[in-house]
């Protein structure tokens, strides 16, 4: 078995996964256009403005859509099968996750269920991933 790859963060990206190291989950927003969004690039992807800042987010989430993977990625053997997910964040973007603590099944990954961010490790970095939310 190999080990898990570990995100190698680029100029762009570098803020997203320092507030992950702290169990924070950072987006970008638009100061012009007034709107969160992600993937983390220097520019608004609705306006084209440059003054975007980074913010920290709820964590909070829905499930958008999902594949159940039953054939591991090298390194992701012991996790099959996982889910590898979109889910749409309370702030209006979305992103590609995980799903754990619940069952890898159609049964138990209801589109639109609530989800709320846990950080976990991998190699030398703490990933974003999403669990069915508490309460």
């Amino acid at each position: 078995m190999s080990a898990k790859p570990v995100p190698q963060p680029t100029p762009e990206t570098q803020p997203f996964w320092d507030a992950a190291q702290n169990d924070r989950l950072c987006i970008q927003y638009c100061l012009d256009c007034e709107a969160h969004y992600f993937y983390p690039r220097p520019f608004c992807p609705t306006c084209f403005g440059e003054n975007v800042r980074w913010d920290v987010v709820s964590g909070r989430a829905t499930l958008h859509s999902y594949v159940i993977n039953h054939r591991p990625a090298p390194g992701f053997e012991d996790d099959a099968p996982y889910a590898i997910a979109q889910v749409q964040l309370e702030e209006g973007p979305r992103m590609m996750t995980n799903i754990v603590g619940v069952a890898n099944t159609p049964e138990a990954l209801v589109l639109d269920m609530a989800l709320e961010v846990v950080f976990e490790d991998q190699g030398a970095m703490r990933v974003p991933k999403f669990r069915p939310a508490s309460g």
